[in-house]
């Protein structure tokens, strides 16, 4: 009976021990909350230095530089787009020739592959002719010795008769 009573003690203890020796989140939380502190920290000053000089750049841009320079920019702006037109229309001028070109090019090459095609399959007409009538020619070699031999026998039959 005391062994039955000590178990629970003992199980107890054996978990406290577990818990302290593998369990190490508490710690590792509380490295991270103060890693994570002292990071803010440091990173804050630097944010903020960097986010009041790029706001002073930003505002001198906004008064200064932009109003000058809008205009010049659509007058250009202006300019380029009409060039561009001017180029994209050539552009489309030079893609249709071309594809007339090819498409000229491409019923040449299609005309001369099918001029091949056809020679080729009349060779191979011509070679299946000359090896049905090769066949053709064995066979009646056969089919004469044959009823060569057969009368022959019919010969022999009625001499005998």
């Amino acid at each position: 009976m005391t062994a039955i009573s000590q178990e629970p003690s003992q199980i107890e203890y054996v978990g406290d021990i577990q818990s302290r020796l593998l369990d190490h989140r508490p710690i590792i939380n509380a490295e991270i909350r103060y890693f994570m502190r002292e990071f803010e920290e440091k990173r804050a000053h630097r944010e903020s230095r960097l986010l009041e000089s790029l706001s002073k750049v930003v505002q001198e841009a906004n008064e200064e530089v932009l109003p000058s320079d809008l205009e010049g920019v659509k007058r250009q702006l202006s300019n380029v787009i009409a060039r561009l037109k001017a180029a994209n229309h050539m552009a489309e001028r030079v893609q249709q020739r071309e594809l007339e070109t090819q498409q000229s090019g491409q019923l040449q090459e299609n005309m001369e592959r099918l001029k091949d095609e056809w020679a080729d399959f009349l060779k191979e007409q011509q070679r299946l002719k000359e090896e049905v009538g090769e066949e053709h020619a064995t066979a009646v070699g056969q089919i004469s010795t044959c009823y060569s031999e057969k009368k022959k026998d019919l010969d022999k039959l009625l001499s005998d008769v």
